[in-house]
């Protein structure tokens, strides 16, 4: 299994990165996590023979605006669409006229699923549980090829992060704040909170994401996040685009 980061920053596209955007290889399938414009770089990794699934955790546009890519693809086993409640209303108003191609008419086959409703049509196991964020969010937790992956991106520190981190072998986080920020109204990670996060639950490694990019303008700033996270939880990396993990 490889996981590919196509792109690690939050609100919008800098020079640090494109938005948030992750791939995991395994050997059946394709797996992605989120579609900011980082979504945009998928076709140099994934040739189409192998289904794509593509998990959302919400629908803020940097989670979703790489979803305007999706009519630049050949996919010939088709792409599922996953997301909360409320998925097949939402994406079909986003991918759709005035805005871009409509689902149905993308060249090969799209389907949506809602979860956790529908999550046993989903050819592989994973749980899904709703996170603190000002609008909804699901954090998800898979298990493939023997491991487990915990995901969690757009939220403040509350149990059902915990629940899904439990003994994970990868936790990938966002890292929106900066150290020493909090702000309840607007909740999100900082470097500190997912080395804490990281450490409670048990998990192996943690690989951070989904850094503001207003705030985390320069790399030695991604650098600085790294080492505060770090002083928590020893076993921590810091995504960049590009970078590949074997797992």
């Amino acid at each position: 299994m490889k996981i590919i980061f196509l792109g690690t920053n939050g609100w919008y596209d800098s020079g640090t990165g494109n938005t948030v955007c992750t791939l995991i290889k395994t050997k059946r399938w394709d797996i992605v996590l989120d579609a900011g414009y980082g979504l945009s770089k998928l076709d140099a990794h994934c040739d189409g023979s192998k289904p794509v699934f593509i998990l959302l955790s919400h629908f803020h546009l940097d989670h979703i605006a790489g979803l305007h890519t999706l009519a630049k693809f050949r996919f010939k086993k088709g792409v599922v669409l996953c997301g909360r409640s409320g998925a097949r209303r939402v994406l079909g108003t986003f991918v759709n006229r005035p805005f871009t191609v409509p689902l149905q008419k993308l060249p090969y086959p799209v389907k949506v699923l809602e979860l956790p409703a529908q999550a046993g049509e989903l050819p592989f196991k994973i749980t899904t549980l709703p996170l603190v964020h000002a609008d909804p969010v699901l954090g998800l937790r898979l298990e493939l090829e023997g491991k487990t992956l915990a995901y969690c991106t757009d939220t403040g520190y509350c149990p059902n992060a915990l629940k899904l981190a439990g003994g994970a072998d990868l936790l990938i986080t966002e890292c929106a704040h900066l150290p020493g920020e909090h702000n309840p109204a607007w909740p999100h990670f900082n470097p500190e909170t997912a080395g804490k996060l990281a450490a409670e639950a048990g998990a192996k490694r943690l690989l951070l994401t989904h850094f503001s990019a207003e705030r985390y303008h320069t790399k030695a700033l991604r650098a600085m996040a790294l080492r505060h996270a770090r002083s928590i939880f020893p076993n921590t990396a810091a995504a960049k685009d590009g970078l590949v993990l074997k797992f």
